[in-house]
């Protein structure tokens, strides 16, 4: 496997597999909240950083979920558009790096706060389905900030090679 496929984001992607990994940062993300540990934090970020640079390819999260989760408990698919899912890792990202610089200074509140609003959409979108940082994607397409190639990219998904996240 080449570097550009280790680092290329799925789509489409399983919409179940997401569910699960998502239902594992929430898991994380209250752990860290609990102790209030840089290194709690750290890992949160760390696990979207790979998630937004490789899909499941490099995060463990998403292995479990894709390897053993998915396909051995739950065994459903729905496919759905990555670039959509790539923006929410993304946002992911930016949310908990925050909480570990945050961290890092000192600023245990404000950390915890802020890992609290991802506890927030990580749990809309492992309970419910519903992706926060994918209806914040859909109103950039409509307004125009995201180019007309990745609204392309994600209407033809059909054309895509399946992947499991």
């Amino acid at each position: 496997m080449s570097v550009r496929e280790v680092l290329t984001f799925p789509n489409p992607v399983n919409d179940y597999a997401a569910r699960t990994t998502a239902g594992l940062v929430v898991a994380l993300a209250i752990i860290a909240v609990a102790v209030n540990s840089p290194i709690l934090y750290g890992l949160l970020a760390l696990g979207f950083a790979l998630r937004v640079a490789s899909g499941p390819t490099l995060s463990p999260f998403g292995q479990l979920s894709v390897k053993f989760i998915v396909p051995k408990i739950v065994r459903k698919e729905k496919l759905v558009p990555g670039p959509p899912k790539r923006f929410a890792q993304t946002i992911g990202l930016v949310v908990s790096g925050t909480a570990f610089v945050l961290s890092l200074f000192g600023f245990g509140l404000a950390a915890q706060i802020t890992t609290g609003v991802l506890i927030f959409a990580a749990t809309l979108e492992s309970v419910f389905g519903f992706c926060l940082g994918c209806t914040i994607f859909g109103f950039l397409q409509r307004a125009g900030i995201i180019p007309e190639s990745v609204c392309e990219a994600c209407n033809n998904i059909s054309l895509r090679n399946p992947a499991a996240v």
